[in-house]
């Protein structure tokens, strides 16, 4: 693949962003570079020390952006509007296109202070950068549509903070993402009635990350259009979501962005068993955000979304798109449920019920909700793999029968040696909150990264495993 550089984002206007300069660092310690992804967007040829120069002292990449970009929005925090934050910690650095000629964002977490940064220090902590590392890794292993942690670079400053043992140590992570354009892009514009704005990025978010969209010159027609493209993202990433048993933890509206993408992972959780109140943020004290909760937070998102829209466009026709999510999601859950188990989808109804009767069997049982998947990938054909595992005393009793019906209707898809070795030995790769904090340990303790290293590699093995790619 070669390197394609872009400045679409320029094109917004100045309005959208401010020129910044990223922070300097005593020290950059190269913990994490993302080789596939590097290869697959040009810059795998780079040597560790130009990786370096770009990731963690933001030398531009070639013809790209000349300076960073700190983007410019507001946003519902916990359903509160916040007219006060932007790009507080983090910028766009450069832009680029894949292979598929996808427009693709590299987008910084730590890298300095800007206009937004409020009290903050403009930093990110190693930890938390080892935590994101992580969290994507595992959700592009069971086939959710989220951003790829591209790099991570320790950066040698102490930082203090009230949530971790203190002074702690530093670090600049890069993302790579399809936009950073957000939620709370749109509603900054709706804040002072910029109708020109929202023209502006209706447009914009057709023109370069859904063409489909496109209904001539009308921005009447074109933002129904564009919205029912949302809808229709978000609710497939909302279904990954609940199939993968992933919390995100802060689904406020900046978080929130055109492509459906997940991103920006501060205090995420994998279900330990199947518990619709389990909450991610120990902050969340009402469980807004709670795993259950989620459908209807992103909801909620999508309609203060449509509502940046009636600037430009009829409120009817908004409605109706926004009316679409429901079958999104749930269309999305059937799909991601039959692939993470390895099954071919049979019809509707036959992936409904196997839907309901595993979050059903999930409920009651309270059997390891990754095991679980585990086990039954393949589908009725693993019954005697799965009653001689460990998780054989949950295999029975009323709800088990039902799962096991649900599984008889279904094909299994076609096994790769990968999936095979994976699936035929001795359990799932998890990130439960306890290996985090176990990974974490013996890098803060005497900078061992072999136990985050092998994880990563158990992911990666999943990964090839799995073999699920988001449908868009």
């Amino acid at each position: 693949m070669t390197y394609r550089p872009a400045t679409a984002h320029t094109a917004l206007g100045p309005d959208f962003f401010d020129v910044v300069e990223p922070a300097r660092f005593p020290r950059h310690i190269l913990r994490f570079r993302n080789q596939r992804w590097a290869e697959a967007v040009g810059l795998g040829g780079l040597t560790d020390d130009a990786w370096i120069g770009h990731f963690g002292r933001f030398e531009p990449l070639p013809d790209n952006l000349p300076k960073p970009l700190a983007l410019r929005y507001h946003g519902h925090q916990f359903r509160s509007y916040n007219p006060e934050i932007g790009d507080g910690r983090g910028f766009l650095f450069a832009q680029l296109h894949d292979g598929a000629d996808r427009l693709l964002d590299l987008g910084t977490k730590g890298s300095g202070q800007t206009p937004y940064s409020r009290f903050g220090d403009g930093r990110l902590t190693l930890k938390g950068g080892v935590r994101e590392v992580l969290a994507t890794a595992l959700l592009e292993a069971f086939g959710v549509y989220t951003s790829k942690t591209f790099s991570l670079i320790e950066t040698g400053e102490e930082l203090v903070r009230g949530d971790e043992p203190s002074p702690t140590r530093s670090s600049v992570l890069v993302r790579l993402s399809h936009s950073h354009l957000r939620f709370g892009t749109f509603q900054r514009c709706l804040a002072s009635n910029d109708q020109a704005g929202i023209a502006a990025l209706v447009a914009h978010g057709i023109r370069h990350y859904h063409p489909s969209a496109a209904r001539g010159r009308d921005v009447t027609e074109e933002a129904p259009a564009l919205l029912a493209a949302v809808v229709a993202a978000t609710g497939s990433l909302v279904g990954e979501w609940m199939a993968a048993g992933f919390v995100h933890g802060v689904l406020n509206t900046d978080n929130m962005v055109v492509t459906g993408e997940s991103f920006d992972y501060g205090p995420w959780r994998f279900l330990p068993r199947y518990e619709p109140g389990f909450t991610a943020a120990y902050f969340d004290q009402t469980g807004l955000y709670a795993y259950g909760r989620q459908p209807g937070a992103v909801a909620w998102n999508l309609e203060r979304f449509a509502e940046c829209l009636t600037l430009v466009a009829p409120v009817a026709a908004l409605e109706e798109a926004l009316k679409t999510y429901s079958s999104a999601f749930y269309a999305s859950l059937r799909r991601a449920v039959c692939a993470r188990l390895g099954l071919i989808q049979a019809g509707e109804a036959e992936d409904e019920e196997l839907v309901a009767a595993l979050f059903q069997f999930l409920l009651k049982s309270q059997a390891p909700f990754e095991r679980t998947f585990f086990d039954w990938h393949g589908g009725i054909d693993r019954r005697a793999f799965a009653l001689a595992g460990p998780n054989a005393p949950f295999y029975q009793g009323e709800e088990f029968a039902r799962l096991e019906a649900a599984l008889a209707l279904h094909d299994p898809l076609p096994r790769s040696p990968e999936a095979a070795a994976y699936f035929d030995g001795e359990g799932p790769a998890t990130l439960l909150i306890e290996e985090v904090e176990a990974l974490w340990a013996p890098i803060a303790e005497r900078d061992d990264w072999s136990a985050f290293q092998a994880k990563l590699d158990q992911i990666e093995t999943a990964r090839k495993a799995h073999a699920i790619t988001p449908p868009r």
